[in-house]
C-alpha cells in the first residue's frame, strides 16, 4: 500500500487526534438547539461485511479486498457521514488501483473501456459534495487512487514553475518547495489530506488566495490521460491561440480524464506574514472594510470576516471561555455590542495599515490562535457528531452590492427550514474570500440528528434545498470552492444554462466517448 497519513474510516482526520467539545460549548448548543442524543456508530466490522463481491475482472494493478474498497466508498459530505456513521453505505467501488506512472493510468483506462467499467479518480478523499462516490448500478466501478503519483518532478527556479505529480498532498508539496525557498500558498481547510490534482479538478480555493491566488491562477499546465488519448497542456505565460484548454480541465471533476501531472506557479516564501484580529460593531461595517481592502489592493493574503453569531460560536466551541468573556464584557464597554463581528487578517506587509479601516485592533493572539488551529478545526466535527449534532457548510460568491441581502437570505432560509418539525438550526456565516467585484459567503449550519438515518438525511436535504434556493435567487454561484459533484449537479443548469450544459456534455463525449469517467458527477 502507498504511504499515506492515518485517517478515520468514518470521520475526519487522524484517529489519534481529537478536538473535544468543551462543557461550555456543549451547554451553548443545548441552549441553541436542544439536547443532542448520543447515538452509537455502526461498527466497522458490520460495514466491512456489507462490501459485496467484486464484479471486476482480474487486473494486476487492482485491489479488491473489502477494507480497501470501504476506505474509498465515501468522502466527507453530510450524506457520506450519514452513510458511514449509521452503517448504511449502499454502494462501494469494486476495486481500487494505485498507478505509479502515466503508462499505468493508460493501462487502467484501456481496461475500463474493455470491461465496461466506470472509473473514479481519487485524490485525498476530502470531497464534501460527492465527487468520489460510486453510484449504484449494474456497471462495475474502479477507483483510481493517485497516492503513488506524488513526486516533485521539476522546479524551474528562474521561471518559478514547479511540476508535480497530481497525487501529491498539500503538506508534502509545501515541504518539497520549502527546501528550495518557495511556496505555492494554497491552503484549503483540507490541506493536510487533499491533493494537487483534486484542487485542480474542483477549482479549489486556499484560505490565503487573496495574495497567492485561486488554483486557476496557479495552474499553468499539465498532462491529462483521457479515454480518447493523452492531452498535454503546455505552460505558457500567455497565449491568444484560441480558448484556453486549461480552463476546461479546471473544475472538470474527473469527467474528462485523469490529471497525472500539474505545472504550478510558485513564489518565494514570504519574508513577513502576520495574522491579526479586528472587531467591528456589526457585519455590514466589517463587510464595507473588507470591500475597500479588496478594491484598494491592501497587502493581505487573507480577509476572513465572521458574523456576530460565528464570532460567538467559534469562541464557545473552541473552549476559550476567557476570550469569550472578554469579547462579551470588554468589548461592550468599548461600545461594541452583541452585533460585533471578528475579522482575521493575514497581513503581508508591516505597513499594511489595516487598523485604519475602522475596526478595533485586537492584536495578534487571536490571529495567531486561529492560524495554529485552522487545520485542526475540522476535527471538532467528530466531537459534535458524537454529541448528537450534525454540522455542514455551504458556500457561494456574489457581487458586493448583493452580499448583505444574499447572506441574510441564506441564514433566514436555514433558520426556517426545519420549523415544520419544531427543530431549531444554528446558522452563521463569514466572508472568506474577497475580490474587487464581490466576495464569497461561507455558511455553517448545525442541527440535531436522530436515530433514524433517513430522518437525519431528510433534515439535511431540507436545509440544503432552502439555502441553495435563496442564494440562487440573489445571483450567487452554486459553488465558490467546493465544486459540483453529486450534491450540486441538479442546480448547475441555473448558472450555466441549457446551452452551457450541452457544451460541457459535448466536451465529455469527445474525450470520453463511452462515458467511462466518473459518471453522474458535475453533469447529472
Amino acid at each position: 500500500m502507498p504511504e499515506s497519513p492515518a485517517r478515520r474510516w468514518n470521520g475526519w482526520g487522524d484517529p489519534s487526534v481529537s478536538y473535544p467539545l468543551p462543557d461550555e460549548g456543549l451547554a451553548y448548543l443545548v441552549q441553541a438547539l436542544g439536547p443532542g442524543e448520543r447515538i452509537d456508530d455502526g461498527p466497522y466490522e458490520k460495514a466491512l461485511a456489507m462490501v459485496p463481491t467484486s464484479r471486476l475482472a482480474s487486473h494486476p494493478l487492482v485491489l479488491t479486498d473489502p477494507a480497501t474498497r470501504l476506505a474509498h466508498a465515501r468522502g466527507h459530505s453530510l450524506p457520506d457521514w450519514v452513510a458511514l456513521r449509521y452503517g448504511v453505505v449502499d454502494s462501494f467501488p469494486d476495486g481500487v488501483a494505485y498507478p505509479e506512472s502515466d503508462l499505468a493510468v493508460r493501462a487502467l483506462l484501456e481496461y475500463a473501456e474493455r470491461q465496461d467499467v466506470s472509473l473514479i479518480p481519487y485524490g485525498g478523499g476530502t470531497s464534501v459534495v460527492g465527487h468520489i462516490n460510486p453510484l449504484p448500478g449494474d456497471r462495475p466501478v474502479l477507483t483510481v487512487d493517485l497516492a503513488r503519483l506524488n513526486r516533485l518532478i521539476e522546479l524551474d527556479e528562474v521561471s518559478r514553475l514547479a511540476t508535480f505529480e497530481a497525487g501529491v498532498r498539500g503538506p508534502n508539496l509545501e515541504a518539497a518547495l520549502a527546501e528550495r525557498g518557495f511556496t505555492l500558498g494554497h491552503f484549503p481547510q483540507s490541506f493536510e489530506y487533499s491533493t494537487l490534482g483534486g484542487w485542480v479538478a474542483t477549482r479549489s480555493t486556499g484560505q490565503q488566495s487573496h495574495h497567492y491566488g485561486r488554483i486557476e491562477q496557479l495552474f499553468a499546465g499539465g498532462h491529462l490521460e483521457t479515454p480518447a488519448g493523452p492531452l498535454d497542456l503546455p505552460a505558457l505565460p500567455a497565449s491568444a491561440a484560441g480558448p484556453d484548454l486549461r480552463q476546461l480541465v479546471l473544475g472538470s471533476e474527473g469527467r474528462l480524464g485523469i490529471l497525472t501531472r500539474a505545472i504550478v506557479r510558485v513564489r518565494r516564501r514570504p519574508i513577513f506574514e502576520r495574522f491579526s484580529a479586528f472587531f467591528f460593531h456589526e457585519w455590514m461595517e466589517g463587510a464595507e472594510a473588507v470591500r475597500r481592502c479588496a478594491q484598494e489592493g491592501a497587502p493581505a493574503s487573507m480577509l476572513r470576516l465572521g458574523d456576530s453569531v460565528e464570532t460567538e460560536t467559534t469562541l464557545r466551541l473552541a473552549g476559550h471561555p476567557t476570550l469569550a468573556t472578554w469579547a462579551r464584557r470588554g468589548l461592550s464597554l468599548l461600545g461594541y455590542p452583541d452585533s460585533r463581528c471578528l475579522l482575521i487578517a493575514a497581513e503581508t506587509d508591516r505597513r499594511a495599515g489595516l487598523h485604519r479601516l475602522g475596526g478595533l485592533p485586537a492584536g495578534r493572539p487571536i490571529g495567531s490562535l486561529w492560524r495554529t488551529s485552522r487545520f485542526r478545526a475540522p476535527y471538532l466535527r467528530n466531537a459534535l457528531w458524537e454529541a448528537g449534532y450534525a454540522l455542514d457548510t455551504l458556500e457561494t460568491a456574489v457581487s458586493w452590492s448583493r452580499i448583505v441581502p444574499c447572506a441574510s437570505a441564506i441564514l433566514s432560509a436555514l433558520h426556517a427550514a426545519l420549523e415544520h418539525e419544531g427543530e431549531r438550526v444554528l446558522a452563521f456565516a463569514h466572508l472568506s474570500h474577497a475580490y474587487p467585484d464581490g466576495a464569497s459567503i461561507y455558511a455553517t449550519l448545525l442541527f440535531r440528528r436522530t436515530r433514524d438515518p433517513d430522518q437525519t438525511l431528510a433534515r439535511w436535504h431540507a436545509l440544503k434545498e432552502s439555502a441553495t434556493a435563496a442564494l440562487l435567487e440573489h445571483g450567487g454561484t452554486v459553488s465558490h470552492q467546493h465544486g459540483v459533484g453529486l450534491d450540486h449537479a441538479r442546480f448547475l443548469s441555473v448558472e450555466k444554462g441549457p446551452l452551457g450544459l450541452q457544451t460541457l456534455g459535448a466536451a465529455c463525449r469527445t474525450l470520453d466517448p463511452r462515458g467511462v469517467m466518473n459518471p453522474g458527477k458535475l453533469l447529472a
